[in-house]
C-alpha cells in the first residue's frame, strides 16, 4: 500500500515538528510549510491526501489559502482540516464555507487526536 502524504502549513515550527513526529509514527509521509504560499506551491507539486491548516500565519492567512486550494483543478479535491486557536463561530463557518471538512481549536485537541482524525477521514476514502 502506498504511503499517505500529508500536508502540514503551519507558522509554529516547533507545533509543527510535533505533528509530522506524529503522523510520520503512523507511517504518513509529511510536507512542511510555514506559510499559505509555500502551502500553495507543496500542495500544487506534491498532490498530498490530506492538509492541515492553520489559518493565522504571516504572508497569506489559512482563510486566503484554503479559498486558493480550492479554485486550483489540481488541489481542488484535497481534503482539508483548518487547525487554528480562533474559535469563535463565524470563523468556523467561514472554514466551513470555503470547503474544510472540519475545524479544529488547537487548545482543545491533542496532536494525537488530530492524527486520530486525519486517519479516520482518510480510511472513510
Amino acid at each position: 500500500m502506498e504511503q499517505k502524504k500529508i500536508l502540514l502549513v503551519e507558522d509554529d515550527e516547533m507545533l509543527a515538528g510535533l505533528y509530522a513526529e506524529k503522523f510520520e509514527m503512523e507511517g504518513y509521509v509529511v510536507f512542511i510549510a510555514t506559510n499559505g504560499f509555500d502551502g500553495l506551491k507543496i500542495a500544487n507539486e506534491k498532490i498530498p491526501d490530506f492538509i492541515l491548516l492553520d489559518i493565522i500565519m504571516p504572508k497569506m492567512d489559512g482563510f486566503v489559502t484554503l479559498k486558493r486550494l480550492k479554485k486550483n483543478p489540481k488541489t481542488k479535491d484535497i481534503p482539508v482540516i483548518l487547525l487554528t486557536n480562533l474559535g469563535q463561530e463565524d470563523d468556523v463557518n467561514k472554514g466551513r464555507s470555503l470547503g474544510a471538512v472540519d475545524y479544529f481549536i488547537k487548545a482543545n485537541h491533542t496532536p494525537s487526536e488530530i492524527v486520530q482524525k486525519v486517519k479516520d477521514l482518510l480510511k472513510d476514502e
